[in-house]
């Protein structure tokens, strides 16, 4: 099976995360990074102080991300200067000029509307617009910003999207590998971002559930492995 884009390990990122226990069970279980909420209206705000802490248990090569809400630009500096190595997550109204004036490598979401209003969507066009983006969050765009735990329908997304994307919205171990199989074929590489799906209260995390997630994204990137591997022929 021929794709625009070739295949690769699909990167985890659990988000919302408020414990030291949850931190270390996503850690265990392979996640590639931990989002950390600074939005106070989210129930699964926490302060930035308390970001630095959980961030500092963090092993090398696992990235903490930093999610904001049309937040002033100096306080985003100024978190980001006490937890060194974050990403930032910008995922309200800010423009490419307010996600580079913060100087530091950022995610920035983009908000999917549901049904059909979805293939109005202009994703190639948005992830345009912010090139300097390492990647393009897409979320479904509930009441609030994010963390709804709602799916859109990813079919009506467009065939080939010039940018690495980070899938998100409604995930769990049972709808990941759907999602995988449908996104990553269309973009250059493909992550995924999971807060509800794992857990047993809003920014109370299940270890368990955590384990079946990654399980779930780790026998997707297998099964597609196996699809598009071509057998070299015997000589």
């Amino acid at each position: 099976m021929s794709t625009p884009f070739a295949a690769a390990r699909t990167r985890i990122k659990i988000c919302g995360l408020t414990r030291e226990q949850d931190v270390d069970a996503a850690v265990a279980a392979g996640a590639d990074a931990i989002g950390f909420v600074l939005y106070g209206p989210s129930p699964r705000c926490i302060s930035p102080e308390r970001a630095r802490v959980l961030a500092g248990r963090l092993p090398p090569f696992v990235t903490p991300v930093l999610l904001f809400v049309n937040e002033v630009a100096s306080k985003i500096i100024a978190t980001c200067e006490e937890i060194p190595g974050a990403l930032v997550q910008f995922h309200g109204e800010e423009l490419a000029a307010d996600c580079d004036r913060v100087g530091r490598p950022y995610i920035r979401a983009a908000r999917i509307p549901h049904g059909a209003a979805a293939a109005g969507f202009d994703l190639v066009k948005y992830a345009a617009q912010y090139p300097n983006a390492q990647a393009i969050l897409l979320d479904a765009h509930v009441e609030g910003y994010g963390g709804g735990g709602k799916a859109f329908d990813w079919s009506l997304l467009p065939p080939s999207v010039d940018a690495h994307l980070v899938l998100s919205g409604g995930l769990n171990a049972a709808n990941v590998s759907d999602g995988i199989a449908q996104l990553r074929p269309r973009c250059k590489t493909l992550a995924v971002d999971v807060s509800s799906g794992v857990e047993i209260a809003k920014g109370i995390k299940s270890a368990e559930k955590i384990n079946r997630f990654v399980a779930a994204v780790r026998a997707a990137d297998q099964q597609l492995a196996g699809a598009t591997h071509v057998p070299v022929s015997a000589a």
